[in-house]
């Protein structure tokens, strides 16, 4: 009697799809992490591609591609690391969510960085390493070298979740693969020198401006009697402010050989904060209609500063920070003949390949370190958070302004820290403060508040000292081992290639 045939059950055909349907998940779940350095893969070779193009059958075509390929991912880590000092005050104040402070970083990056991103540039490209005692043929290797090692440093820094110094990283980097190459003899010591003042002194004004900013709104709306009143009417004039010096500076870098004098720059930027101004109190005004009397009231009305605030600081670094990818291309371009003059504005292409690759950096890498600036370091809520981007995007700006390449690290650190110490000094010391509570207490009928215990001041209101100094020791060594290693790069790239 012949066997009879097997009939699939039911039962059975649920079992098999469940383990296909548990394949999939574990499949997903492993390749997930994998999604994001494949992006990144990707954007990598469009960079060499793209470069490709411009310098197709040009003398030095190889290296250049091989420079851009690097330029992207030195972008892209700038992107990851760098560029969420920009939005974590917005997000830890919960201004923004992740994805909104994202798409609007990437944007103004972009925008920064092809509009008023060439003066930084040209003093990494050339004003660190004097380009006239440095062989051409050795400049690209130097700057190649130092690409690779700074990158790798910044890699590893946002894999330990360290928001190094990019600045930091190039430019040590750029010392550490000239001196390998050539001696101490090219490199710029006094260029060196104001550098690293604008690297200590960057982040002090950083913080004494965040400091004077949350002193004036805490003086004159916060601990207001009437603190809605008050900031109907001194939150448009912050808008206003804001404005106006981005806009003065907008027109500074965007006059062509100085066109404008510098009275017509001001009285430009007072038209924009005035006008900005108008625009601005109505929406305060709508904003602040029905709202209680009470600190938490004030978070919405400084939303719209805060995000405009954020955007500004998103400008300034990629503005200042896209030097620290593109400088040693545009240098490697200059040193083959493609470029043009080597003390002259980069290509276009150049500038596009790092404003793109910080953008395709932060989007795929940013959020883990936008929640230790934004969240870990110190409270913040938005009138903090503020305080903090617009400190921040003022000191940025001057300094690219002045074609300084400081490190926009550390003047967002430096301005949350600059805030976190200010609020433990005005807790025990602002006489208009006591003088508020002291009112509070007696317009509830109650006994005159107790002064408040040092410890339980202490555990609420003090920074964390260990992401402190955690931070400080990351920026200490960075220029010494970003310098190391390009200088080892260096010459195993010359032992296998020259």
């Amino acid at each position: 009697m012949p066997p009879r045939p097997a009939v699939l059950t039911k039962r059975t055909l649920d079992k098999d799809l469940e383990k296909l349907t548990r394949a999939e998940d574990v499949t997903k779940h492993v390749l997930r992490p994998l999604v994001a350095p494949g992006l990144g893969l990707i954007f990598v070779g469009l960079a060499m591609l793209f470069a490709g193009v411009y310098v197709f059958d040009r003398p030095g075509a190889v290296l250049v591609v091989a420079a851009a390929a690097l330029a992207g991912y030195m972008a892209m880590n700038i992107g990851a690391n760098d560029v969420t000092n920009n939005v974590g005050a917005a997000v830890g104040a919960r201004a923004m969510t992740m994805g909104q402070a994202l798409v609007m970083a990437a944007i103004f990056e972009v925008l920064g960085a092809t509009v008023a991103g060439g003066d930084v540039v040209k003093t990494i490209s050339s004003d660190i390493v004097d380009t006239v005692q440095v062989p051409q043929v050795e400049l690209g290797w130097i700057m190649m070298a130092a690409l690779m090692a700074a990158a790798l440093w910044i890699n590893l820094a946002t894999w330990m979740n360290a928001p190094v110094s990019t600045t930091h990283a190039i430019v040590g980097a750029v010392i550490g693969a000239g001196i390998g190459a050539v001696g101490p003899e090219p490199v710029n010591w006094r260029v060196m020198l104001e550098i690293t003042a604008s690297w200590i002194t960057s982040p002090l004004i950083g913080g004494l401006i965040a400091a004077g900013l949350l002193y004036f709104v805490k003086t004159l709306i916060v601990y207001r009697d009437d603190k809605i009143a008050a900031a109907r009417h001194w939150v448009p004039v912050l808008v206003g402010v804001m404005a106006g010096g981005f806009m003065a500076y907008m027109v500074l870098q965007l006059s062509p050989h100085g066109r404008f004098s510098s009275f017509t720059i001001i009285l430009v930027g007072i038209g924009i904060g005035l006008v900005s101004w108008l625009v601005a109190r109505p929406l305060v005004l709508a904003q602040a209609r029905d709202l209680e009397n009470r600190n938490s009231s004030l978070r919405p009305l400084f939303r719209l500063p805060l995000i405009g605030s954020a955007a500004l600081l998103s400008f300034a670094h990629g503005a200042n920070d896209v030097s620290n990818a593109v400088g040693p291309l545009s240098a490697i371009v200059h040193s083959v003949g493609i470029g043009g003059d080597a003390v002259g504005h980069p290509p276009l292409w150049v500038m596009l390949i790092g404003a793109f690759g910080i953008s395709v950096g932060l989007l795929l890498f940013g959020p883990r370190l936008i929640r230790l600036v934004g969240e870990e370091i110190t409270k913040l809520n938005p009138m903090r958070a503020y305080c903090v981007a617009l400190s921040t995007a003022f000191t940025v700006i001057v300094a690219s302004w002045l074609g300084l390449p400081v490190s926009t690290t550390h003047i967002a650190v430096g301005s949350v820290f600059g805030v976190g110490f200010f609020r433990e000094w005005y807790t025990r010391h602002s006489k208009r403060r006591i003088a508020y509570i002291r009112r509070k207490a007696e317009s509830f009928d109650i006994d005159e508040p107790e002064e408040p215990n040092i410890h339980e001041t202490r555990r609420r209101y003090l920074v964390r000292r260990s992401h402190f100094m955690t931070i400080v020791a990351a920026w200490i060594v960075t220029v010494p081992v970003s310098g190391v290693l390009a200088a080892m790069i260096y010459w195993v790239m010359f032992a296998l290639f020259v």
